[in-house]
């Protein structure tokens, strides 16, 4: 008998091509694959001088049950690895998706509401916090703890939270080091991009270099930013708060001082002018 080098297996006579070796023919290609491999390392570790595989020991002879088994063996656990595969795409899936409900940049007030550093002032309504991207010298948030996703969920039952939110507003200007020579505003985003509502305490100066394009400046200097207590009085009025259509496009007006009206081309002449009413 004559060894198949493909197979691994005896034959009667010299086995030049794959195909004309019977029992390879018979063998699934999986299973004709792992033995090539298998041979092919016999080989190597025979011919490597400092192996310790015990190159020259012949292979036994596997029996015809053996060989059964094996190719009942191979698509079984093919299966179970696509099976892996799919449960590992899966959870992965699952993976994002949780990561991006519960990561998402948007949720960020979420988290720094719950943050004793960002937190200035609370009581057992609301939650002021330092702004982490602030527009002027001094920008504080407050926000209620009950969760209220925007100004259009605020409904009449919301009224007493929201005065109060104003209460605060008004607390956290008086204790202000600089209340006397700065002028604040208190509002509302009308189409905030963050989730929470949340009131913005805000001083007039806005000397801050997170103050970098037209939007930011036209979101506190135009109708897009709507007046506490007219928020107030809309949920006293209507039982909820209406934002007028187009107020999107306020954020494309040209850069004009919201002090003495003059129109500036860029962010850096803006604020270079703004020294000029507000000095340092």
């Amino acid at each position: 008998m004559i060894k198949c080098q493909f197979a691994g297996l005896s034959a009667r006579s010299a086995i030049i091509n794959l195909s004309d070796c019977l029992t390879c023919r018979q063998l699934s290609w999986v299973e004709v694959q792992r033995r090539l491999l298998k041979t092919k390392n016999a080989r190597g570790s025979k011919e490597d001088p400092t192996g310790d595989q015990g190159g020259g020991t012949k292979r036994p002879r596997e029996s015809a049950s053996e060989d059964r088994e094996s190719r009942r063996e191979a698509p079984n656990v093919k299966a179970a690895k696509q099976t892996e595969q799919v449960s590992v795409s899966v959870s992965q899936g699952e993976a994002t998706k949780t990561s991006e409900s519960f990561g998402h940049w948007s949720q960020g007030l979420k988290v720094s509401m719950q943050d004793p550093k960002m937190q200035v002032y609370k009581d057992d309504k609301v939650v002021v916090i330092k702004d982490k991207y602030p527009k002027a010298r001094y920008h504080w948030l407050v926000l209620p703890w009950q969760t209220i996703s925007s100004l259009k969920a605020l409904r009449d039952e919301h009224c007493d939270l929201v005065k109060h939110m104003q209460e605060v507003a008004d607390q956290m200007i008086q204790q202000c080091p600089d209340a006397t020579s700065l002028r604040f505003r208190t509002g509302y985003h009308a189409i905030p991009s963050m989730s929470h509502v949340h009131l913005h305490v805000i001083s007039q100066d806005f000397d801050s270099p997170c103050l970098k394009n037209k939007k930011h400046w036209n979101s506190f200097t135009t109708d897009y930013f709507m007046e506490s207590h007219d928020v107030i009085q809309m949920l006293e009025t209507n039982g909820r708060v209406t934002v007028k259509e187009g107020t999107s496009e306020l954020l494309k007006l040209p850069l004009r001082c919201h002090v003495c009206r003059r129109e500036l081309s860029t962010i850096p002449a803006l604020k270079e002018h703004l020294k000029s009413h507000f000095p340092s």
